[in-house]
This record gives C-alpha cells, structure tokens and sequence, in this order.
C-alpha cells in the first residue's frame, strides 16, 4: 500500500524520525523497567551501607556515590538506587502524562464538535464555559484540591498513590482540554462550510452522521499533531505539581518527585537533579520536535 504524502514527509524528516526513536527507547525501558533493572542488577531496594554516618546520610563519593553497581548513584538517606527510581519514575510521570492528555483530546474534541458545527447558542454556550476555564487558576486550585486529597485514605477503588495519579490525571487533563476545543471549533467552523457537508447534508445525512463520518475524520490530522505537542506539557504539569510535594509521594516516584527531593540536596550534590532534570528535557525536547516534525508533515501549505 502506498503512503500518503505526509507520511513520506515525515520519514524525511530527520529530526522527528530520531524524536520518534528516542520516544520509542523512553517508552520501552518506561515498560520493561523490572527487567532492565533486573537485567542490570540495580532495584529500588535500600542500600543503607552504602550510606556515610558522618555524611548525613550521604553517599561517599562524588556524584551522589556512582559506582559500577549504581550507575547514576543512590538516593542520599534512603540509599535508593537513582537510575531504578528513574526507570521506575518513568512509568508514573508518562502514565499522568498519556492520561491527561486523553482526558484532554476527548473532552476538547467533544465540545470543539459540537460548538463549531451548531452556532448561536450552543456555539456561545458552550465556548464561554472554556473561556472560564481558561482563566481558572489552574496551578493554584490544582495544589488546594491535591492538598485536600491528600488526606483522603480512599476514594471508590482507589486509595494511597493510585488516587493521587487518578486526581492529578484528572485535574490536568480537564483544565487542559479548553485549549483543545478551541482549536476544534475552528477547524470544525471551517469544515461544516465545504462541499462535502453540504452534500451529506443535501441528501439527508443526519448531524451525528455529518460530525461522525464527514467532519471528524477530517480531524484527525489536527488531532495528532496536537496530541504530540500535549503530552510535553503535561509532563511539566506533573513535574511541577510533584515537585511543590502535592503529586506524587514516597515510597511511589516520578521524574518531578525525584527533582522535587534533590531540591533539598542539590547545593550538597547537584547530580541528584542532574539525571532526572535531563530525562525530563531530552522526553519533552523530543515530543515537541516530533510535534513540529508532525504539523509540517501534514499542513501541505508548510511546503
């Protein structure tokens, strides 16, 4: 089967093809993070004799204790292996990041259908609402709702750091989907005025059959691009929140938990927020470039 043009741009795209590869290795040791470590004899158990007494609860040696048996050192107080707790912390920090983003394309695309293709009331209804949430504060009710949360021990099915990743997918992905539906809308605007709608119209289509089989489609381009280009900000959302201390908790790890508890040890030893602060900016570098690389690919006016 022959690719479309845009997939032939995007495979000369040299950036976004190693965006997409570095992507690919992130997402692999994300998922077979037991077997990596398994495979390089490294977990996330305590290793309090490797710790010095006279240090504080240091690591002897520079770089946070780094030897052959710890390649990125250990956790200063607890002795935690840093490159298990960032293989680990992968998992979570991608998982928030994925979940959100989905809670933020299917709520955006939703309401950017329906406000785009029926104006007037709905349309006025409907983009005041994302308006409003577009002047929330989001950070601000973020930290007071997770503050809150935090001493809730269980919530329907879910309890402890299961709940916290359940509210913070939640919060960050709602507050984020106005951006989305914006951009629906008008994309949708411009779409229900071309000659393929109004034929379906002509020969009868309903409106669900129009949104569904004639306009949404059509959007699945948009919807690519700016689900690549989500993803990295919610990773930051995440990595903000668990470095303020109201994401994710210890034991559980995430790259901004990690960088939230070097916060307190880095004027000590800065390779504590070294290694996970360039795991969080080579991951979003990547899905931002593979972003771009996906925009230019398929708005042929681009080229």
């Amino acid at each position: 089967m022959t690719a479309s043009p845009s997939w032939r741009r995007l495979r000369r795209d040299r950036t976004a093809l190693a965006s997409a590869i570095v992507l690919a290795v992130v997402t692999l040791l994300s998922i077979g993070a037991p077997a990596v470590c398994g495979l390089l004899g490294i977990d996330t158990e305590r290793h309090i004799e490797l710790l010095s007494i006279d240090n504080v609860g240091f690591p002897e040696g520079a770089f946070g204790g780094i030897s052959a048996d710890h390649p990125l050192g250990v956790e200063p107080k607890t002795g935690r292996d840093v490159l298990a707790l960032l293989l680990y912390g992968s998992r979570t920090s991608l998982l928030i990041a994925l979940g959100a983003t989905a809670l933020s394309m299917l709520l955006g695309v939703g309401f950017g259908l329906v406000a785009g293709y029926f104006p007037g009331a709905v349309d006025s209804l409907l983009s005041r609402i994302m308006d409003v949430l577009l002047a929330f504060p989001v950070l601000l009710f973020s930290i007071a709702l997770l503050v809150v949360l935090g001493g809730v021990d269980s919530l329907f099915f879910l309890s402890g750091n299961g709940l916290r990743v359940a509210v913070l997918i939640l919060v960050i992905g709602f507050f984020g989907f106005p951006y989305v539906g914006r951009l629906i809308r008008g994309q949708v605007i411009s779409l229900r005025q071309r000659e393929f709608v109004e034929a379906a119209r002509a020969l009868g289509a309903s409106n669900r059959r129009i949104l569904f089989a004639e306009i949404l489609p059509n959007l699945l381009s948009p919807i690519l691009v700016v689900s690549a280009l989500t993803i990295p900000t919610r990773i930051l959302a995440e990595a903000a929140l668990s470095f303020l201390g109201v994401g994710v908790q210890p034991p559980e790890t995430s790259w901004g938990q990690l960088l939230g508890s070097a916060s307190h040890v880095f004027t000590v030893d800065p390779a504590y927020m070294l290694f996970p602060g360039l795991v969080v900016v080579l991951t979003v570098l990547a899905f931002n470039l593979l972003g771009d690389g996906l925009r230019d690919a398929f708005d042929p006016r681009s080229h």
